[in-house]
């Protein structure tokens, strides 16, 4: 493993992350910058608009930029749900909001071009990784300059998962020793796995709304703290 100064971990340069939440995934909602969800996982179709541009087809992808698509999908096959046509009669995929971008048209038609090998939904060249089922927030603070930050991860991310999405706030988080009650923490393992548990179902127990519950975890004391060696990371929940 890779060591960066006193601390041994991945090389960040080529660190590919395995989890987005739902609000990263909106993030992208346009022509130039499209992503989408469905089953479980995000894909990245920038390409897949940028080669259809000007396309009628691409209009029903394109509105639904940002978004979960799973509704679009069967659940057992992983493809597009289909019924039968009152027209012909045959099974045909179900498109609500029109006919999009690789599926045949309605009757057979001289200008359509089916050479583009697997459909976009087919194939797994657009999947950029999975999406989180549960998030959770944490602050993150830099005890140093008094600096916090609040996070929206997810359940299943491992600390070095957390700590790249980190490093757009400090960039030399990397160098640092995180720790939990002055113990190491497992970079491997998720928040849960290193004893640090999400106090979500708490406030669902005291009827708690996530407004107030936000606003309170963020006035409690520091919970669990991450203390480098030249320096002092904290991260509160």
């Amino acid at each position: 493993m890779a060591r960066r100064g006193l601390v041994a971990g991945p090389d960040f340069e080529y660190f590919r992350r395995r989890y987005f939440t739902p609000t990263e995934v909106a993030q992208h909602n346009r022509p130039e910058d499209l992503w989408v969800s469905y089953l479980g996982c995000v894909y990245n179709l920038t390409p897949l608009a940028q080669e259809y541009k000007g396309n009628l087809l691409l209009k029903p992808i394109v509105e639904v930029a940002g978004q979960d698509i799973s509704h679009w999908f069967d659940p057992k096959t992983r493809d597009i749900r289909k019924h039968i046509d009152p027209l012909t009669g045959c099974l045909r995929y179900r498109t609500p909001r029109g006919r999009f971008v690789h599926v045949p048209p309605q009757l057979p038609r001289s200008d359509w071009a089916n050479d583009f090998g697997k459909p976009w939904w087919k194939g797994s060249q657009y999947e950029v990784g999975r999406l989180s089922a549960k998030t959770r927030n944490i602050r993150i603070i830099n005890t140093l300059t008094s600096q916090e930050h609040i996070l929206e991860v997810g359940a299943l991310e491992s600390m070095w998962e957390i700590l790249h999405r980190y490093l757009s706030y400090n960039a030399h988080a990397a160098s640092y020793t995180w720790k939990y009650e002055g113990k190491n923490l497992n970079m491997n393992c998720t928040l849960e796995e290193n004893g640090i548990r999400d106090e979500e179902e708490e406030f669902d127990y005291l009827n708690m709304d996530e407004s107030r519950a936000s606003q309170s975890t963020r006035n409690t004391p520091l919970k669990y703290s991450a203390v480098a060696h030249e320096g002092q990371q904290g991260l509160d929940k």
